[in-house]
């Protein structure tokens, strides 16, 4: 799927993970729905034309910048040339269609399209330093100018922006307080690494940060669920905002556990 765009893998692997091609595309559609991606409808799996089946370059680039949280996805859309079955008598010979992972610098994915409806298209990425772009174009008349368009639109951020990093992995923003828990408290982090795309020349004091905490956050809670945000502005503006989610599970507590914790408390037991 990631080297050579293997239509048929893409339904065998929905096959396996959901049992049907069908019951996948539900998958699909919720959880594009889940990350804002307001203009498009999968009917497939594999982006062959199908009525109905529509997205947009803005709601690809939503995809592609949340399938890259997952880092170690580079690894097989960077790669540009490998086998399948190396070293038996009847080798595969893959060759990956984005030919800008072998001829831009730092390229490494992430996927090529073409149907004569969707004509050349293209979700790309590459990282210099500690910043990384994920460029879409659509609709291109040849695999010539898509390139061509899209090393364009690298060049021209990596030349006018720069990448702050603002939050790590893990980095907890607060404790938050449960209601009805085992625990009456849980840390609230950030889920993955955070940065901010200054344009160059401005500076990170022109951004303030805001954390919101959910009103309701009561048991149970699943580790990695989603508690509040923080919401970053300039000048008044929302600019983005990022997730807290629960660093740890937190089971519902029992009636016993709550008349206990109530004890402690009318009498200084804590």
């Amino acid at each position: 799927i990631a080297i050579a765009s293997g239509n048929d893998a893409s339904v065998a692997m929905a096959e396996h993970m959901a049992g049907t091609e069908e019951a996948f595309v539900e998958k699909m559609n919720k959880r594009a729905k889940e990350l804002g991606m307001k203009e498009t409808t999968f009917k497939n799996t594999n982006g062959l034309p199908a009525e109905g089946h529509v997205s947009s370059a803005y709601d690809i680039a939503i995809m592609s910048r949340e399938l890259l949280k997952h880092e170690e996805i580079t690894k097989y859309t960077g790669t540009y040339q490998d086998y399948l079955r190396k070293g038996s008598e009847s080798p595969f010979w893959l060759v990956n269609t984005n030919k800008l992972v072998r001829f831009y610098q730092g390229a490494d994915g992430l996927k090529t399209g073409f149907t004569n409806e969707a004509r050349y298209c293209l979700s790309a990425t590459a990282k210099k330093g500690n910043m990384r772009i994920v460029a879409v174009v659509m609709g291109e008349p040849d695999s010539k100018t898509r390139n061509a368009e899209v090393t364009s639109m690298l060049n021209y951020a990596f030349t006018h922006y720069a990448s702050f990093p603002l939050y790590k992995e893990n980095q907890m923003i607060s404790m938050v307080k449960v209601e009805k828990g085992k625990l009456d408290k849980v840390a609230a982090v950030i889920p993955y690494n955070f940065s901010l795309l200054l344009k160059k020349g401005e500076k990170v004091s022109q951004y303030q940060k805001f954390v919101e905490i959910d009103p309701d956050v009561s048991a149970p809670i699943k580790k990695g669920q989603k508690i509040g945000s923080v919401v970053v502005k300039k000048h008044g503006k929302l600019v983005t905002t990022v997730d807290l989610v629960s660093a740890d599970s937190v089971e519902k507590a029992h009636w016993w556990d709550l008349w206990k914790r109530t004890s402690r408390k009318m009498f200084g037991g804590e």
